[in-house]
């Protein structure tokens, strides 16, 4: 426990490590741009995070891609901000003020919904019976007939990982939790190809579409008038 704090403790190494949640693999260049530091900085900090388990390495010619080693990771850090109090200052510029209410509205936390869109699919998910949160945290019989039937989701997707089915992971915007686990990286990802979300821009945030709307208020009774 002292290592993992000691490797978090350092603001570059956290910065790298929250920017690497979207999922994506980054090069060491990129993260050295994102965190403000020098390639050789980055580097270092980077080693460590690796050599401390926190992110893994693959190489494609001469460029250094680095990725969080996991869902677990992600999971890990999303809980730990959570338990934070809002920073006190209050945001400047027009641009920041954008991307924390696009982030606030919908985002995936690495490969799962999470904001108020994350939110907003668990409850209701939970209110039809499709999963339950007394005693636990699980996919129910109906919730697993509609997830590989009308959403189409592979049934060996979600039980082929260690990952469990179904797990609360706390939401750091809504201080509430949304869906992870292997049915919330299948659904994210079955929402993405039938263009109910797209992505906003070049980070994580997401927004539902106008199939999306649609297709949530039919599928799960979901209102999407305050995710636009």
């Amino acid at each position: 426990m002292a290592a993992l704090a000691a490797l978090l403790a350092d603001r570059t190494r956290a910065d790298i490590c929250l920017a690497l949640v979207d999922g994506r693999a980054w090069t060491a260049g990129e993260l050295a741009r994102h965190t403000g530091v020098a390639p050789s900085t980055a580097t270092e900090h980077l080693d460590r995070l690796r050599d401390g388990g926190l992110v893994v390495e693959h190489r494609q010619g001469r460029h250094r891609y680095l990725r969080l080693a996991g869902p677990h990771v992600a999971d890990l850090l999303e809980t730990m901000v959570a338990q934070l109090d809002p920073p006190a200052a209050a945001v400047s510029g027009l641009r920041t003020a954008t991307v924390a209410a696009a982030l606030a509205r919908g985002r995936t936390c690495y490969d799962h919904l999470a904001g108020r869109l994350g939110v907003a699919v668990t409850d209701a998910m939970i209110a039809r019976g499709l999963m339950s949160a007394d005693g636990g945290f699980a996919l129910t019989e109906p919730g697993l007939a509609w997830l590989t039937g009308p959403m189409g989701v592979d049934p060996a997707a979600l039980r082929g990982t260690r990952r469990p089915v179904a797990r609360p992971c706390l939401d750091w915007t809504e201080r509430r939790v949304h869906l992870g686990g292997s049915a919330g990286a299948q659904l994210c990802r079955r929402l993405k190809e039938l263009t109910w979300i797209e992505g906003v821009g070049s980070g994580r945030a997401v927004r539902v579409t106008a199939l999306g709307r649609a297709g949530l208020a039919e599928a799960l009774h979901i209102d999407c008038s305050a995710l636009r």
